[in-house]
């Protein structure tokens, strides 16, 4: 009997060329479609879909009727208290359901929410609030010892709410305020509606230097992200989509909730992912989808064989920064039908999308999508990580798999249609992100700050962080700001960060140098870390030396030391030990626990 199936690279190549097709479509009217927010459209979701589920959380659970009244009552709130356009609400929260009410019904009457990094402690939280300049601050209960430990530094006037169980304190809580509010849509009458152009939300992302910046993002952004996910993964309203990634990330906050309310789906809520429950969890709660970031698919990887792994409804795992070996293993061991890889910034206009299933790939732009989305990879000082440019002062393009910055083409003032860069609230950063004169006098490009290499085949894979950050935990980690941490520790004369690949972990852990003086002791640096930083950003390695031999800028020694990592340094080395919290030498022994995977990072 012949065998008349397409071979595999056709199937890919036409599975691909249905997502990129359906993206498009679903997005070609969005930006001139009434509503223009995905608030605004709740009414008309609940109208359609009534009480299938919208949104399941471990303790709360919405129908897309009970997710429309209420945010409706979230949008009242707002109102009720003199918030509109050009307002920002904090909001500092675990992931629930009701997370994505409060920010649906806040930005529904134009004040926008300022989404902030449960992690955030001390001066890197202080800085978030600041940076949003906010009014007011929704806090989950859970959270409530962060904000209580920076009370008297909060920014005058602003106004705390706590959201959840009662706890003594000097604030109000929100929800009894909430309840006495109506249910019913929105009038004209009540709110003006707001433009695509509006922002909407501040995501907040580590730029190469620093504390986190917050980052403009339009209602037009978070509808287009909704619209094209949706189309990219093929949404129905049958789908189950599980979400155990942080809602105050785009990727788990905006992507994951946007596209199924957009097409009728639901969500499962997670706090947090946990590889021992994870596939009874799926299974039982029959998802069809699971967005992921690469360092989940590595530990489920690792984990020992479980009874219901390859007993679940997933048809698509979607996600970014899955690396090929972890592919190759993660995909035919727990059954995976397709894997949606991709690549985007927040803040942002450089997407890339692998939707033809390629292992480590970070996608590929089509032909005839090219100019739409014009992206481009440039050379670099390794050094200084300032673009090199020739002869004439412009850029230089990168050849086949050779390394470089990506960068995205800026459309000009004039192209009202095109994709923007909204930038951040601090203009400077803004400015710092933008490239000039690179390929012709005039343009303009966003620089990404990643470098990437590309295929003969037009693949792009991604090589590493650029500048002074990397990425750990799915979090990126500014070594300005924790260096600048450590100098303030008692003892600890002077320091630099760097980050150092540990094998069978994803992206880079952090290791620091110091010099020291007597009043220097571990015990207390582990102290000083928990009290000023979040935990994913603590140093994994301390080298402790006499000196740093550095020049005016620290890039020789970062090279040198980043290079030695903690396995071949020259100066002794400690390790943060986190299951028992506290530093403990780094020997032969523990450098060969850490490599063979049996030393819990």
């Amino acid at each position: 009997m012949q065998n008349n199936s397409p071979a595999p690279d056709q199937t890919a190549r036409s599975t691909a060329l249905q997502a990129w097709i359906r993206a498009l479509e679903y997005t070609r009217v969005a930006p001139d479609t009434r509503p223009a927010m995905l608030a605004a459209r709740l009414d008309a979701l609940a109208d359609t879909y009534a009480d299938r589920p919208a949104l399941s959380g471990e303790a709360e659970h919405f129908s897309y009727r009970e997710l429309a009244a209420r945010s409706n009552r979230y949008a009242r709130w707002t109102i009720a208290h003199g918030l509109g356009k050009g307002d920002v609400v904090c909001l500092l929260m675990p992931n629930r359901p009701d997370y994505v009410a409060i920010w649906l019904g806040v930005t529904r009457t134009g004040c926008a929410v300022a989404l902030i990094n449960t992690n955030m402690v001390a001066e890197a939280l202080l800085h978030s609030i600041q940076a949003a300049g906010a009014t007011h601050l929704i806090v989950g209960s859970a959270l409530l010892s962060a904000v209580a430990a920076v009370a008297d530094r909060l920014p005058p006037g602003l106004r705390v709410w706590i959201h959840g169980a009662p706890a003594p304190s000097p604030w109000s809580r929100i929800e009894p305020e909430i309840a006495t509010l109506s249910t019913e849509r929105l009038n004209a009458a009540e709110c003006r509606e707001p433009a695509a152009a509006d922002r909407a939300l501040l995501i907040y992302t580590s730029g190469t230097t620093g504390l986190p910046k917050a980052a403009n993002v339009t209602h037009g952004r978070v509808l287009e992200w909704s619209l094209w996910f949706a189309g990219m993964m093929d949404v129905q309203s049958t789908d189950r989509l599980y979400n155990c990634l942080p809602m105050y990330h785009s990727t788990g906050g905006i992507v994951a909730i946007g596209a199924m309310l957009v097409r009728g789906g639901s969500v499962v809520i997670r706090q947090r992912f946990s590889a021992n429950r994870f596939w009874d969890d799926v299974a039982d709660s029959e998802c069809t989808i699971f967005q992921y970031i690469g360092e989940l698919c590595r530990y489920l990887t690792l984990t020992p064989p479980h009874a219901r792994e390859r007993q679940h409804r997933l048809r698509l795992a979607c996600g970014n920064g899955l690396q090929g070996d972890v592919w190759n293993d993660f995909q035919p061991r727990f059954a995976i039908p397709r894997i949606l890889e991709f690549y985007a910034a927040t803040e942002g206009i450089v997407s890339l999308y692998n939707c033809e299933g390629k292992p480590g790939a970070i996608g590929r732009i089509p032909p005839f999508l090219a100019h739409r989305f014009p992206v481009a990879l440039i050379k670099c000082d390794p050094e200084t990580s300032t673009p090199l440019r020739d002869a004439a002062g412009l850029c230089i393009a990168c050849g086949v798999d050779e390394a470089g910055e990506a960068i995205g083409q800026l459309p000009q003032a004039s192209d009202v249609s095109a994709r923007r860069f909204d930038g951040y609230t601090d203009r400077a950063a803004s400015e710092r992100k933008m490239l000039r004169n690179v390929f012709v006098e005039g343009d303009r490009w966003f620089r990404t700050g990643d470098l990437m290499r590309k295929d003969a085949a037009g693949f792009f894979y991604f090589v590493d962080r650029i500048g002074d950050t990397f990425r750990w935990r799915g979090e990126n980690v500014s070594t300005t700001q924790v260096a600048e941490v450590l100098r303030t520790c008692p003892g600890v004369t002077d320091a630099i960060v760097y980050g150092v690949t540990v094998p069978g972990n994803e992206g880079r852990a952090g290791m620091a140098a110091i010099t020291t003086d007597h009043r220097f002791d571990f015990t207390e640096l582990s102290a000083h870390l928990a009290a000023h930083l979040p935990a994913y950003a603590h140093p994994l390695f301390v080298r402790r030396g006499a000196s740093l031999d550095v020049t005016g800028t620290f890039k020789l020694t970062k090279g040198k030391f980043a290079q030695q990592g903690y396995a071949d340094s020259t100066d002794p080395v400690w390790f943060n030990d986190r299951g028992g919290n506290r530093f403990v030498a780094c020997d032969a022994s523990l450098v060969q626990e850490i490599g063979d995977g049996r030393r819990r990072l």
